[in-house]
C-alpha cells in the first residue's frame, strides 16, 4: 500500500533525475571554460590558452551535427554541440581581441588574405589562398567565422550528397566523436616527451576523468550510436593513462629533458 503511495512521487523523481543528466550532458562541456574566460578577460591575457582547442571543438561538434541529420541520437547530445559551437567562438572572440590588444606591431593576417606582400597594401581580397603558417592564428574574429562557415558548408554539401549511404553516415559519426576524443593525446604524448607532468594541474585531470566517466555511463544507459561509447570509452582510457604518468614520474622522478614551457591543454568534458 505504502508502495502504491508513494508511488506519485518516484515518477517525478525519475523524470527530475533524467532531467539533471541532460543538463548535465547540456552544459557540463562548457563548465571548464568559464573559469578560463573569466581569466583572460580579467588578466587580458590569452598565453594560456590555446585556440587550437577551440579548432578541434569545433570541427568535432560540427561533424557530430551532420552525423545528426543522418542518424538521429538523443536531444541533449545534439544541444550539447550547439552550445559548445556557441562556447568556442566566444572564447575565440575574446582571445583574439586580447591578442590583438596585446601586440601593439601586429602584423595583419587573415583568412582572405593572399601570399604576395604587395596585394595586402591593396584592400582585401577574397582569394583564399591563405598562409598554413598562419593557419588558425588570423587577426580579426571575422576570419575565424569566415573558416567555421566554409568548413560547416563544405561538410554539409559532402553531408547532403551522401546522406543515404549508411557507410558514409557511420564514418562520419565515427570522425565527429573521435576527433574530440584525440583532445587529450597532446597532452599525453607531452608528458611522455619531457617524462614529466610539471606544470599539468591534477585536479584538471581529475576533472575530465570524472565528466568522461559520466558521459560514458550516459551514452551507454540511454542506448546513444555506438560511436559515442566507443570513443568515450577511449577519452576515459586516455584519462586514466594520464593519471597513471602522473603517478610514476611523481614516485619515480627523472631529470626532465629541457624545453620551453607549453601552456596546460584544455579538454572538452
Amino acid at each position: 500500500m505504502e508502495a502504491k503511495g508513494l508511488g506519485w512521487l518516484l515518477v517525478p523523481l525519475h523524470q527530475l533525475v533524467s532531467w539533471g543528466a541532460s543538463g548535465a550532458i547540456v552544459f557540463g562541456g562548457v563548465v571548464p571554460y568559464i573559469p578560463q574566460y573569466r581569466d583572460i578577460r580579467r588578466t587580458q591575457n590569452a598565453d594560456g590558452f590555446s585556440t587550437h582547442v577551440c579548432l578541434v571543438l569545433l570541427v568535432a561538434n560540427i561533424l557530430r551535427i551532420l552525423f545528426w541529420f543522418g542518424r538521429h541520437f538523443e536531444s541533449p547530445l545534439l544541444w550539447q554541440s550547439i552550445i559548445m559551437i556557441l562556447t568556442m567562438l566566444l572564447m575565440l572572440k575574446l582571445c583574439t581581441e586580447v591578442r590583438v590588444a596585446n601586440e601593439l606591431n601586429i602584423k595583419r593576417r587573415s583568412f582572405t588574405d593572399c601570399k604576395d606582400e604587395e596585394l595586402k597594401a591593396a584592400p582585401k581580397r577574397s582569394c583564399l589562398d591563405f598562409d598554413l603558417h598562419h593557419f588558425w592564428h588570423w587577426s580579426s574574429f571575422t576570419d575565424y567565422v569566415q573558416c567555421v562557415l566554409a568548413f560547416t558548408g563544405v561538410a554539409g554539401y559532402v553531408t547532403y550528397l551522401s546522406i543515404d549511404s549508411a557507410v558514409f553516415v557511420e564514418m562520419l559519426g565515427f570522425l565527429a566523436v573521435l576527433t574530440e576524443a584525440m583532445l587529450g593525446v597532446p597532452q599525453l604524448y607531452r608528458n611522455y616527451r619531457h617524462r614529466s607532468t610539471e606544470g599539468m594541474s591534477l585536479k584538471m585531470v581529475l576533472m575530465w576523468t570524472s565528466g568522461d566517466t559520466f558521459k560514458t555511463a550516459y551514452f551507454l544507459l540511454n542506448g546513444a550510436p555506438l560511436q559515442f561509447s566507443v570513443c568515450g570509452l577511449l577519452q576515459v582510457l586516455v584519462d586514466l593513462a594520464i593519471l597513471g604518468q602522473a603517478y610514476t614520474f611523481a614516485h619515480h622522478p627523472q631529470k626532465p629533458v629541457p624545453h620551453t614551457a607549453h601552456p596546460a591543454s584544455a579538454k572538452a568534458l
